[in-house]
C-alpha cells in the first residue's frame, strides 16, 4: 500500500448509517484541533425536500468532494497536521450501488479509489450503537444493518488502504479512534 501524503493527513469516518460517524468526526476534530467535512447528502437532501433521484448521483459526488476539498484548504492553510472527512466519495459509490445500481459515473469510482489511496486513515464505524431513527436513514432492521455493514467493509477493505474499527460507545469510539489517528501521526513523524 502506498503511504499517504503527511500534512494534511486525511482521516475518514466511513461505515454504515447510524453508526456515529458525524459525532465522532466533530470530537475528533475538536480534540486535535483539526478542521473537518460534513457529508454533503444530508445538505443536499434538506435543499431537495427529502427527494433524492439516480439524476442527483452526480451533484452528490460534486458537493461531497467540494466539502472534503474546502477542509483540506482549511488545513493547509493553518499549517494543520490533519482533516477529517464524515464520509467520503468511497461512501458515495456504496450508497450509489445500493440505492441507484448502475447510476455512478465512471469518474466516480476511479476518483472515489484514488482518494482511498491517498487517505492516511479510515475509521470503520461498526454498527453495535443502537439505531438512531432519521428520515434520511434506509435500513433500520438487523439485517439491513447487517448487510450494509458487510457491504461497506468490503469495499474498505478490496482499497487496501490503512483502517481501524472503532466500536463501543461515544466515549469508547472517540478513544479508539483517537489512538488510531495518534498512531498515524507517529507514523508521519518518523517518516520526517
Amino acid at each position: 500500500m502506498k503511504e499517504a501524503k503527511c500534512l494534511p493527513l486525511r482521516v475518514v469516518l466511513y461505515g454504515a448509517e447510524s453508526t456515529g460517524k458525524s459525532t465522532l468526526a466533530e470530537a475528533l476534530s475538536r480534540r486535535f484541533s483539526s478542521p473537518w467535512s460534513a457529508e454533503f447528502v444530508r445538505e443536499y437532501w434538506d435543499a431537495n425536500g427529502g427527494v433524492i433521484t439516480a439524476a442527483d448521483v452526480e451533484a452528490i459526488a460534486r458537493g461531497q468532494l467540494a466539502g472534503e476539498d474546502a477542509a483540506v484548504a482549511r488545513a493547509e492553510s493553518a499549517g494543520g497536521r490533519l482533516v477529517f472527512h464524515d464520509t467520503d466519495l468511497l461512501s458515495c459509490t456504496v450508497w450509489d450501488d445500493l440505492l441507484f445500481p448502475g447510476a455512478c459515473p465512471d469518474w466516480v469510482r476511479v476518483e472515489a479509489a484514488r482518494r482511498a489511496r491517498a487517505t492516511a486513515l479510515f475509521l470503520f464505524c461498526d454498527t453495535d450503537l443502537p439505531w438512531a431513527p432519521d428520515p434520511q436513514r434506509c435500513f433500520p432492521d438487523e439485517e439491513g444493518r447487517a448487510m450494509c455493514r458487510r457491504v461497506f467493509l468490503e469495499t474498505l477493505e478490496r482499497t487496501g488502504a490503512r483502517w481501524a474499527r472503532v466500536w463501543g460507545s461515544e466515549t469508547e469510539r472517540t478513544e479508539r479512534a483517537a489512538v488510531a489517528v495518534e498512531g498515524v501521526l507517529a507514523r508521519c513523524s518518523a517518516r520526517g
